[in-house]
């Protein structure tokens, strides 16, 4: 098993970066990850608003993937995530899906054990997932906070332990990068942070050879789920929900109007975040409708 310890810590996406470590398909990797605070939040003392951002959401990587050539499809199984036993969250003004609104700054440090994050005197079951993980893209760099094709700070509430993403290898060696974990977070990640805490992410990384999804794509137990980003909701889910219907067509050779149709029996549009500088949305498709080759294609 590989090893990528949090110094090893990129604060963008981009073909530039030297591999902290290198992996073969079907190996197993272990990620340290630093929070997405960049472990500034010692106590609710801090003050969110004076934060350096330059240290702020910041993935551990690139892991550099033996074999992958740009049109291939990263496979990344998530088979474990550790938090550490504190986390914190921040509401910051002029941030978050209220951000219209007044209100002062304010930091929550809170104890997180097995099961639970201790919120005031509430007992908030907790639900591990990764806020930020992505590839590199074909050139130049993306801020490791934003989402797009690549994947990156996609805020997906159900990528979490048992599930597994299948990103499309833009660049060789996919240079694959993770972080900003969380204990808890809803869909929209309304007030721009969730319990953020450091940890490690255990994942096996495999390849699919000469096809790419157009977005990451996250499978689960019941549902391949398309995960797009757009400037606001509407062009996020429309790029997620038009890929849905374009896989349902292919898996059924069907013409799109009775895929359309499908669409609005079968496939649930959920929010990821709200905060990001681009937002985000997915579209869920039942497995027993379509496979994981319905949404990859050859590189054009």
């Amino acid at each position: 098993m590989k090893r990528i310890g949090r110094e090893s810590i990129i604060y963008t996406f981009s073909p530039k970066h030297k591999p902290a470590e290198v992996a073969s398909p079907g190996e197993y990797v272990l990620f340290e990850t630093e929070d997405a605070f960049g472990g500034q939040v010692k106590g609710e003392e801090t003050p969110p608003d004076k934060l350096d951002w330059s240290r702020v959401d910041g993935a551990t990587g690139p892991l550099y993937v033996e074999g992958a050539d740009p049109g291939d499809t990263l496979v990344v199984d998530i088979l474990d995530i550790r938090l550490q036993e504190k986390g914190a969250i921040a509401v910051i003004p002029g941030y978050g899906g209220l951000s219209h609104l007044e209100f002062m700054p304010k930091a929550k440090v809170v104890r997180i054990d097995g099961s639970f994050v201790y919120f005031n005197d509430m007992r908030i079951p907790i639900k591990p997932m990764i806020g930020t993980i992505g590839v590199a893209p074909e050139e130049g760099e993306i801020p490791a906070g934003n989402p797009g094709r690549h994947g990156g700070n996609m805020d997906v509430s159900e990528l979490g332990v048992g599930k597994r993403l299948y990103l499309p290898v833009l660049t060789e060696g996919a240079l694959l990068a993770l972080g900003d974990l969380h204990a808890v977070q809803a869909d929209g990640e309304l007030c721009v942070s969730a319990i953020e805490s450091p940890g490690e992410v255990l994942i096996r990384v495999n390849l699919i050879k000469g096809r790419m999804p157009n977005w990451p794509i996250l499978e689960t137990s019941e549902s391949f789920q398309v995960i797009a980003a757009g400037k606001d909701l509407d062009e996020a889910v429309r790029e997620a929900a038009e890929e849905s219907i374009r896989a349902i067509m292919r898996a059924k050779g069907i013409p799109f109007e009775d895929a359309y149709m499908l669409g609005s029996l079968l496939v649930e549009l959920k929010i990821n975040q709200v905060v990001d500088p681009l937002l985000g949305a997915r579209a869920k498709v039942p497995k027993w409708l379509v496979s994981i080759y319905d949404f990859l294609h050859q590189r054009s």
